[in-house]
């Protein structure tokens, strides 16, 4: 669903982001590690054309988008739910969702599953969003980013500052959304994250960037035998 090849980028004359080389295939989570600063927000801003690339490429479902807009490639399917959330605190929940379908015509309805997803959204729906616990307001930021149906979603950091049970509900969603999607298509997800347990429970495949290159990769079944967690350990 999404192959990058090769990419570089440069902030002013720093070298951020190194031959970067990854495949994000559909009905799988890939679970990309690191420890904070090695570039994996950067890759994912690049991966949504927020901050272009000096060289390399990025295709989606076999198209090459490096070149199109951060609009144009949620068009072709890729939702991004981004670090920090980043909701609209003085918009309702519903409006937030609603958010999601900007570029979808007029009238297209919030998918109804989505709250077979997120119960506790339904029952927020006109409480806006800066008033919801941060649990719940990554569950709306989820929400937002697959009211459109993505076909791959990309995941940033999604359960920092986050209580235990909601990381558990984020992630029954999670490996449901790769098993069969919102209707029964499964989604190809890329997720960013720094709790190495929760990576490695839902992990079908790993990569582990040091310094903006990958520096290791493999299945995720391997990633203990492979000692992963001492690799991205503080």
């Amino acid at each position: 669903m999404l192959a990058v090849k090769n990419i570089n980028q440069y902030y002013g004359g720093s070298h951020i982001l190194r031959n970067v080389s990854l495949q994000v295939p559909a009905g799988k989570v890939t679970v990309l590690l690191g420890r904070n600063g090695v570039g994996k927000t950067t890759l994912l801003k690049s991966l949504m054309g927020l901050v272009p690339i000096k060289s390399g490429s990025i295709e989606f479902d076999g198209k090459p988008i490096q070149d199109a807009t951060p609009f144009q490639r949620a068009r072709a399917g890729i939702g991004f739910v981004p670090q920090g959330r980043e909701i609209f605190a003085r918009l309702t929940v519903e409006e937030n969702l609603a958010m999601g379908l900007a570029y979808k015509s007029a009238g297209t309805p919030i998918p109804a599953n989505l709250y077979e997803l997120f119960p506790v959204l339904q029952n927020m729906l006109k409480r806006r969003g800066g008033d919801l616990s941060g649990g719940q307001q990554q569950q709306l930021a989820i929400a937002r980013a697959l009211a459109a149906r993505p076909r791959l979603l990309i995941l940033d950091e999604p359960t920092e500052g986050i209580q235990p049970s909601i990381i558990k509900d984020i992630g029954r969603v999670i490996r449901r959304l790769a098993d069969q999607g919102l209707d029964g298509r499964p989604v190809a997800v890329l997720l960013v994250e720094q709790y190495y347990d929760f990576a490695q429970e839902l992990a079908d495949s790993y990569l582990v960037m040091e310094r903006g290159a990958v520096i290791a990769s493999g299945a995720g079944q391997d990633m203990q035998a492979k000692g992963v967690r001492q690799l991205v350990a503080l």
